[in-house]
């Protein structure tokens, strides 16, 4: 298992230095010149190229790009050209509304995407079925933020039921502990405030958790009718097992294997989707933060969020991987005659 875990960790650091080559040439190849965004169209020619020298921006590329991964490797990810604080900062600062709002719609594409496929599956060729199949269809298909514009017009512009942005009033907004609201509104036991966050996280949880839903409904259909074909399943039915026990503890649970691998993926994906997501719901993350940020040609944020959302999703891949290998003998025999 050790060697398997560092043969993936080595796999990994090609991953990761492409990654950074990539997002640092694209933010100096296609972003605009920050110095007239920094200094305004008016600042002197003088001063925009001192502003560069300060930045650095005047040096060879290669040298940029060696002092910009340098400073990674340490921790230090440079500062914000606007307000000159350490991206490391503005990062944290932002990164817990991201991984509650990525997280609680992993909760919610898994719950409804493993209920929808062992329904399919158990229902093959009937109504419920193809109801199923459509629907995870349609989230495969839709794009997250134009089902969060519907999602506003309807809730908020129409029903006038759900709030169109924001994670809390800002009166209820908690001091201090985790940064997820739901959670530090829970522990300190203000439930108004915890309802009031829960209603906000409703339509940007949904709207971002519509794709994955739709990718595990999937998974765990094909994976259900693969199991429920097998052997074992066939001799607890000739047992005269009920088929609900059949199939929640025979066929199920082997069939998670492959939709497990599949949730862990998706919980990253959902860390780099939320950048849409953020945008429409006004969701004061990481997604909307860099968004703002490429508009105004930030190289650092930019360069910082993309690799520390690289760096999660290979570590996330990481885990899964771990945690496939320890659920299924076969992949630690194979890794072992490797």
């Amino acid at each position: 298992m050790i060697k398997y875990v560092a043969k993936r960790v080595l796999q990994a650091i090609p991953v990761l230095i492409g990654l950074s080559v990539v997002v640092f040439l694209l933010m100096r190849v296609f972003a605009a010149d920050p110095a007239p965004v920094v200094l305004g169209e008016h600042a002197t020619r003088e001063a925009m190229d001192a502003w560069r020298d300060s930045q650095g921006l005047n040096d060879p590329i290669w040298k940029q790009y060696l002092d910009f991964i340098g400073g990674a490797l340490h921790g230090d990810l440079g500062s914000s050209y606007y307000t000159h604080t350490a991206v490391t900062t503005e990062i944290m600062s932002r990164f817990p509304a991201t991984i509650e709002l990525a997280i609680v719609a992993i909760i919610i594409a898994s719950v409804v995407g493993v209920a929808l496929g062992v329904v399919s599956a158990t229902h093959k060729g009937k109504f419920v079925d193809a109801f199923s199949t459509l629907l995870a269809l349609v989230g495969v298909s839709m794009p997250i933020f134009w089902l969060g514009i519907l999602f506003i017009i309807l809730f908020t512009g129409m029903l006038h039921i759900l709030p169109s942005g924001g994670r809390i009033d800002p009166i209820m907004q908690p001091v201090g502990g985790t940064g997820l609201f739901i959670l530090d509104t829970l522990l300190s036991g203000d439930f108004e405030a915890f309802g009031n966050a829960v209603i906000h996280m409703i339509m940007p949880a949904c709207a971002l958790s519509m794709y994955s839903m739709a990718i595990i409904t999937r998974m765990t259909r094909s994976s259900m009718l693969d199991t429920l074909n097998e052997d074992y399943v066939r001799t607890a039915r000739a047992k005269g097992l009920p088929e609900g026990k059949v199939t929640k503890h025979h066929a199920l649970r082997c069939a998670m294997l492959p939709v497990s691998t599949v949730i862990g993926l998706q919980l990253g994906s959902l860390l780099g989707g939320a950048l849409l997501t953020e945008t429409v719901f006004a969701w004061p993350g990481i997604g909307k933060y860099v968004v703002e940020c490429i508009l105004k040609s930030d190289f650092p944020v930019v360069q910082g969020v993309v690799l520390l959302i690289g760096v999660i999703f290979v570590v996330i891949n990481l885990v899964v991987d771990i945690i496939y290998a320890l659920l299924d003998p076969r992949i630690k025999y194979t890794q072992g005659e490797e």
